[in-house]
């Protein structure tokens, strides 16, 4: 069976200093452009069968400048909508609800913009995501790539696991790296995670 290989996104101004990015449509900084250019040499020697990334920018971008060239953009790969947390830190939030945690607590509705989501809502779009290469994974045609977000593949992540969307919490997840999702024995199993070439 191939693998398939996670990669969030390089840096953003708001990733740099915490803030939830769901929808927010933000660039990359020079750092994020770096990661991404410093992925490259992941995928030259291990060019994938498919590429399927998130439609915002800061992924799109990831993807070309790690030389992941042809990706195709998959809703189901978007950040977690923040809803009324969008842009602001765990530090803000727990000003006013001191145990506060994505995980447990979940997110207030925002704008129309930004309805927000619960972690079962983001799971059923990672197992759709996952449902999708399934088929690719099974023939052994070749490594599939997600490029995505930090908050979306940790849920992706445990889902793969056959673990519960929350249990993503258990993952941390740094910008401009690759993960690899694989199995052993049949089994799903986390073959590699946080790298940087």
């Amino acid at each position: 069976m191939s693998d398939l290989l996670l990669v969030r996104h390089g840096e953003t101004a708001w990733s740099a200093n915490g803030r939830h990015t769901g929808r927010t449509d933000l660039p990359l900084t020079a750092r994020g452009v770096e990661e991404a250019i410093s992925l490259a040499p992941f995928f030259r020697d291990r060019p994938p069968a498919l590429v399927l990334t998130s439609p915002l920018r800061r992924a799109v971008a990831t993807a070309e400048l790690a030389g992941l060239t042809g990706g195709e953009p998959d809703p189901d790969l978007y950040e977690w909508d923040y809803g009324g947390y969008e842009g602001i830190t765990t530090a803000e939030i727990r000003t006013t609800t001191p145990d506060w945690s994505l995980w447990t607590h979940g997110v207030p509705p925002g704008d129309t913009d930004h309805p927000g989501e619960s972690a079962a809502q983001v799971g059923a779009r990672a197992d759709r995501a996952l449902a999708r290469v399934a088929p690719v994974l099974r023939a052994d045609g070749g490594d599939v790539v997600f490029v995505a977000h930090g908050h979306f593949l940790r849920v992706l992540t445990a889902r793969y696991l056959r673990l519960e969307p929350e249990h993503g919490r258990l993952f941390l997840l740094r910008t401009g790296t690759v993960s690899v999702l694989s199995t052993e024995h049949g089994l799903p199993v986390i073959a590699g995670w946080n790298t940087r070439p």
